[in-house]
């Protein structure tokens, strides 16, 4: 089961997302189709074929989304999160061979696309993670055995 959260960003990105696809995107493909369409035969009409798959997942998008955003929680930054690992937070962590990585705690429908840093809050090193301080050690099991982690610092982007 997915965690029914998002950070603010997250939602106005996907709520973005939708209203393009809805409101420009889907219109020109929907034109090229209809004018596809009127030059006759349509089983051998490239323009006609791929459109129409296009138009298919713009659709399929559409829906999905539709459906998620008025069913997901957003959450906003709170002064009472400061100190400790809760979603929406960029940690950095640090383990004994020096190596660092830094990423953002998110729901999972936040972590596709371009983004490279973001981790979603039902992965292991997340759930690891929530409720911590700086300076505290984590452990997180994965497939190679249990890794140890250092929280190096915990920010929030406060809008």
């Amino acid at each position: 089961m997915k965690t029914k959260l998002i950070t603010r960003e997250g939602y106005n990105k996907l709520k973005k997302e939708h209203d393009y696809l809805w409101n420009e995107k889907r219109p020109e493909i929907t034109k090229i189709v209809t004018w596809a369409a009127s030059l006759g035969d349509r089983s051998e009409n490239a323009d006609y074929t791929f459109n129409k798959r296009i138009l298919r997942q713009i659709d399929r998008r559409v829906r999905f989304l539709r459906k998620f955003l008025p069913d997901v929680t957003v959450v906003d930054y709170s002064p009472q999160q400061e100190g400790r690992v809760f979603f929406g937070a960029w940690v950095e962590i640090e383990n004994e061979a020096g190596d660092i990585k830094k990423f953002r705690i998110v729901g999972p429908e936040e972590i596709y696309g371009d983004v490279k840093d973001y981790i979603s809050i039902d992965s292991p090193m997340a759930r690891a993670l929530l409720k911590k301080e700086v300076d505290d050690d984590i452990v997180v099991k994965t497939p190679e055995g249990d890794k140890e982690w250092f929280i190096n610092s915990i920010e929030y982007e406060k809008d």
